[in-house]
């Protein structure tokens, strides 16, 4: 009896310390946390002020809500340019475009391109064990092989540029008139990897788009759900030709420009529903911005900046403070608000850092925000931001709050009456003065300090130069001496008047 006792005991205690060790064994798991899926889902030409939870009205984003509501909302997040492929290239290598000699938005026509050689977030997650796919707008290459597979991508499907980059009037006919330069731009193509599965003939082909970009992405997450995926979903819209499927026309009060937006926020419902389903929401960084803001030549085909000056295409804050969305349960802290500065430029050092990458072996300018995402209210990894435009023109700089904008030539919505129809107004180009603003106080960048506080002025002048060392002005004619060549090749569309 005594001896089957000692057996049991023996037993026992070998059975606790299992138990025990195998609960040692899952703390140590929940101390070193999984690399996270990331998805970034970046708009085009949406202004500050469009989502619901910004300041969008007459219309519902209850998604986009949701996600603020269990992330993080940025107020003073920045797109690196005002323009198309600058921002893009920016977003996906941790680069002043400038830097990277992409200029503007890439023609059907042009002949440079992102050059293969720099790093993205795509290649550099690659590397890592990543499996990578992207949807949407890519606009940093008008042909192969400067398509998405070359840069880090596994997959793709969408438009190599932008939606109104087709033969096809404002009003969805195709143009007839042949001193229209539009004329010349080829059929608008749907690529498949690097085939091309369809065109883009009319409006209501492009109501499709974010639903064939959804589907994708949706498909893209249950294929790779077994391994850390990156997607990158770039949707085409609100760009004009604005658009939306036929179960979204009707339904907002704010016309066609809210059905739309009603539909982009279904879009992100159902990515996010597709991660709860697969079991992978808890483990997945989920970030919303756009690449620049609003194109308000087109009235109320498209959106608003939220009070602050200006749009798309200037250097003023409505045309590069864009909304921003971070969600990660566990990390981000639900329902917070960044106040800090951030820009689309940190992502790639952001996410290397989380995702335990290698940083790509040429220079960045971004920085790793991490510690804004984990609410650390001391933390302040960018404090000054530079805004160029044009081919490389440094049109203002920030520090902090204080803003100075240098004296420069530039389009401005405020002088003509917006579009009507689908049909942008006139653009028109002003003069601007030098101004030197406090946005604390004044985001909409109205009341300019520059002859009231001269020694704020002589500081952001003197930050400035230290970039136009760089980076080079052509404002200031100093060129630049770490700008890296952009590819060249020979465009098989021939530009107008060629």
């Amino acid at each position: 009896m005594k001896k089957r006792v000692r057996s049991l005991s023996f037993w026992s205690a070998l059975f606790c310390l299992l138990v025990y060790t195998s609960q040692l064994a899952y703390a140590a798991d929940l101390q070193v946390p999984k690399r996270p899926n990331v998805i970034i889902i970046f708009m085009d030409d949406m202004g500050y002020g469009d989502p619901e939870c910004y300041n969008g009205t007459l219309y519902h984003t209850p998604n986009l809500n949701k996600l603020a509501a269990e992330g993080m909302r940025f107020t003073h997040f920045y797109a690196a340019q005002a323009v198309c492929s600058a921002s893009r290239a920016a977003l996906l290598t941790g680069c002043y475009p400038n830097r990277l000699s992409i200029s503007g938005a890439l023609f059907p026509w042009s002949n440079v391109a992102l050059n293969p050689k720099e790093e993205t977030i795509a290649s550099m997650l690659k590397k890592s064990g990543y499996r990578t796919g992207m949807v949407g707008k890519w606009h940093l290459g008008a042909e192969p092989p400067y398509w998405p597979a070359s840069y880090g991508f596994d997959s793709y499907t969408g438009l190599p540029y932008s939606n109104d980059m087709w033969p096809v009037d404002y009003d969805g006919k195709p143009i007839k008139d042949s001193s229209d330069f539009r004329i010349r731009y080829p059929k608008l193509p749907l690529i498949e990897g690097t085939k091309v599965v369809k065109h883009i003939n009319t409006l209501e082909d492009q109501g499709e788009l974010t639903g064939i970009y959804t589907t994708k992405a949706i498909q893209f997450i249950q294929q790779h759900k077994q391994k850390p995926f990156f997607l990158y979903l770039a949707h085409s819209m609100p760009h004009a030709p604005i658009a939306a499927s036929g179960k979204f026309l009707g339904k907002s009060e704010w016309g066609l420009f809210g059905d739309m937006m009603m539909e982009i926020d279904w879009s992100v419902g159902e990515i996010m529903k597709t991660l709860r389903k697969e079991g992978l929401d808890q483990n997945t960084l989920v970030i919303f911005t756009s690449d620049n803001g609003p194109w308000l030549s087109f009235g109320k085909h498209a959106g608003n900046a939220g009070g602050l000056r200006e749009g798309k295409g200037t250097s003023f804050e409505g045309g590069q403070r864009e909304p921003c969305i971070m969600r990660w349960p566990g990390t981000i802290p639900a329902g917070s608000i960044c106040n800090k500065i951030g820009a689309t430029i940190d992502l790639l050092p952001t996410i290397a850092e989380i995702c335990k990458a290698d940083l790509p072996k040429q220079k960045i300018d971004g920085v790793s925000i991490l510690p804004l995402l984990l609410n650390n209210v001391s933390a302040n990894p960018r404090d000054e931001f530079v805004y160029y435009y044009q081919r490389n023109s440094l049109e203002a700089i920030r520090k902090t709050n204080w803003k100075l904008v240098f004296p420069h030539t530039g389009v401005t919505y405020q002088e003509l009456p917006p579009g009507e129809n689908g049909a942008p107004s006139p653009r028109r180009s002003v003069k601007f003065e030098l101004g030197l603003y406090d946005l604390s106080t004044d985001p909409g960048e109205s009341r300019n300090l520059a002859n009231k506080y001269p020694e704020k002025v002589k500081e952001l002048s003197i930050l400035a130069d230290k970039y136009r060392k760089e980076l080079g002005d052509d404002l200031t004619k100093v060129a630049c001496t770490e700008c890296r060549p952009a590819a060249v090749f020979t465009p098989s569309v021939k530009a107008p008047g060629n």
